[in-house]
């Protein structure tokens, strides 16, 4: 019956989530991505951290999104973990500082206690982290109990052994080229009326969605979604982004992985266009054929070559095959990043993207 029931409802249901689960405003966004960044520049360590590092030496990962749950039906992390598991043993050993964007913990659809019991490997793998002072933990809608509850200290402490601090964002600044480089990073539903603190919104996941998407098995997070034009909450955050002078925006929220301003499709498209005014007919086949192998069907306008390269997704660690994505900052480059399961079930990290910081269009 369960089954009979996936193959009628998954459609309609991923359509609808991607329909309903994000309802971004404009003024909204740019003022609360303004007002963080002001707080975490005047040096406010309660808003968010700043760090200067060397961008020739200094490693950072950045992973977003893992929504950790009860290893029950509505767990979309859990076909993930082994990832994420494998992706951290990686980045410690090779001394990457990891900075968690938010909604680690799905502490809309669980209660704490639940999260902690079916999670103990990945808080462990955390913990070696923190234990170097290598850790940054940011919250987003769905863990807002981090920032909001009198016992999340408590909570932390239990799972991490250690106190932790939780920020509302993070700031790296460095100098690439003698001119100075900020890569500004929080989870991005600011301004989101869907996620911004809305308490409907959590009684509907929790209550309503939670569920009946654990008795259905439905992971509405499939990496098709990569693959189209950005959401109009991405584009906002770029529009905001691309103000600003020699600054970086990074954020998570949208599950959505965006490199240098641009989704997957997105990048095709750019480099069709060059490919077309370079009169390169035997590279602009190959990439028209890529483009409609992704099945995507849109009357919008497909010109990016005027973005600036100011924004980026860390995508998501809950994609419904498994494979999560993340945003690598080291070597002097920045790097869009995926790990998914090879020949026998093996995790392999693939570099999607990749640009040296000197080489970005900023303004």
């Amino acid at each position: 019956m369960r089954k009979f029931l996936q193959n009628i409802f998954t459609g309609p249901v991923v359509k609808l989530a991607n329909k309903l689960s994000s309802r971004p405003d404009r003024d909204r966004v740019d003022k609360a991505l303004s007002e963080l960044y002001a707080e975490i520049s005047a040096g406010k360590d309660k808003a968010g951290l700043a760090l200067q590092f060397d961008a020739a030496k200094d490693k950072f990962i950045i992973l977003s999104d893992q929504h950790k749950g009860a290893r029950d039906g509505a767990d979309v992390f859990a076909n993930a973990a082994k990832n994420y598991l494998a992706a951290l043993d990686y980045y410690y050993t090779n001394n990457f500082c990891y900075i968690n964007l938010g909604d680690s913990e799905d502490l809309w659809e669980n209660l704490f206690v639940t999260i902690k019991r079916h999670n103990k490997s990945t808080f462990e793998a955390e913990q070696k982290f923190i234990q170097r002072n290598a850790f940054v933990k940011i919250f987003g809608n769905h863990d807002l109990y981090w920032a909001n509850d009198p016992l999340a200290p408590v909570s932390l402490q239990s799972v991490y052994h250690q106190q932790v601090k939780i920020y509302e964002g993070a700031m790296l600044t460095t100098t690439v080229n003698g001119s100075p480089l900020e890569i500004y990073m929080t989870h991005g539903h600011q301004g989101d009326l869907q996620s911004d603190g809305n308490w409907f919104s959590k009684w509907f996941v929790s209550d309503i969605w939670g569920p009946f998407q654990a008795y259905l098995h439905i992971n509405p997070n499939t990496p098709a979604n990569n693959d189209q034009l950005k959401t109009d909450h991405n584009q906002i955050m770029y529009e905001w982004s691309s103000k600003r002078k020699n600054l970086l925006l990074i954020t998570g929220h949208t599950h959505q992985p965006v490199f240098r301003s641009l989704t997957q499709l997105e990048a095709l498209y750019e480099k069709l266009g060059i490919a077309k005014r370079d009169n390169d007919v035997k590279k602009e086949a190959v990439l028209q054929a890529k483009i409609e192998a992704l099945h995507l069907k849109t009357d919008r306008p497909a010109d990016f070559k005027g973005y600036l390269d100011t924004y980026f997704n860390s995508g998501c660690c809950c994609f419904n095959d498994g494979d999560i994505t993340g945003i690598e900052v080291a070597d002097g480059s920045i790097r869009l990043i995926k790990w998914e399961y090879g020949a026998g079930k093996i995790s392999e990290r693939l570099v999607l993207e990749e640009s040296k910081l000197e080489d970005l269009k900023l303004n």
